[in-house]
């Protein structure tokens, strides 16, 4: 392990987060790879090199600790596991929002729980939220509130944990995400509204990952990755 720790991400083993571990595996910085599956996160920490992988499920919170006991010095955290909910309050599916709402809020904050201990003050941590929780759609209501959470839970790590940094970042449709591939037409009504007239992509959010974690001066900071969406 690296002197000043290992970078964490945790939902590393796909879409966003596995996208980050590589850039910073690219790096040469020893990186932590979080999934459900330790099949899954071993095969993904081969793939991308300079990782390990470990079995972590934020759905269930009071295992968090016992799954991360091998993890030692954390340089940075990053938490981007999320699963997907289409739940309205007509026709609200309970099971389903107390999942989501454990994963993201109980689940997030556990794993910061576990792992503050192993950190110094240089380092950071940045949550994924996402733009649902200031601009709904219909369907939204978990998903939106818990990224509602996560804007406010950044703020209360920052003050507990200081100096530690924490920060969220808040993407919306992400174009070439293979969730939204399937759907043309929210893509080209996305495209069409916002002033920058293209989609956020993969890479755009990685980069905001990097810079959160990088620059010193940026704490308890929720930031909009939209293309000034927010402005239409």
């Amino acid at each position: 392990m690296s002197e000043n720790g290992s970078v964490v991400v945790i939902g590393g083993t796909a879409g966003l987060g596995l996208e980050t571990a590589r850039a910073f595996a690219k790096r040469g910085v020893p990186v932590v790879v979080g999934g459900r599956s330790i099949d899954r996160a071993e095969h993904v920490a081969h793939e991308i090199g300079g990782a390990r992988g470990i079995a972590v499920d934020l759905a269930q919170p009071a295992e968090t600790a016992a799954a991360l006991s091998t993890v030692d010095k954390v340089r940075h955290l990053v938490i981007t596991a999320i699963e997907r909910d289409r739940n309205t309050v007509r026709d609200y599916d309970v099971a389903a929002a107390v999942r989501l709402v454990t994963l993201k809020l109980v689940g997030y904050t556990a794993v910061v729980h576990a792992l503050a201990p192993r950190m110094t003050d240089e380092s950071s941590i940045v949550l994924l939220g996402g733009l649902a929780m200031t601009r709904p759609y219909p369907g939204s209501t978990t998903v939106t509130t818990v990224n509602g959470g996560i804007s406010a839970l950044v703020r209360t790590l920052a003050v507990e944990l200081a100096p530690v940094r924490v920060n969220a970042l808040h993407p919306t449709v992400i174009g070439d995400s293979p969730y939204w591939a399937g759907n043309p037409a929210v893509l080209d009504a996305v495209r069409a509204r916002v002033p920058t007239r293209r989609l956020v992509t993969t890479e755009d959010v990685v980069h905001a990952v990097l810079f959160l974690t990088e620059n010193k001066s940026v704490n308890g900071a929720n930031l909009n990755l939209d293309g000034g969406e927010l402005l239409s």
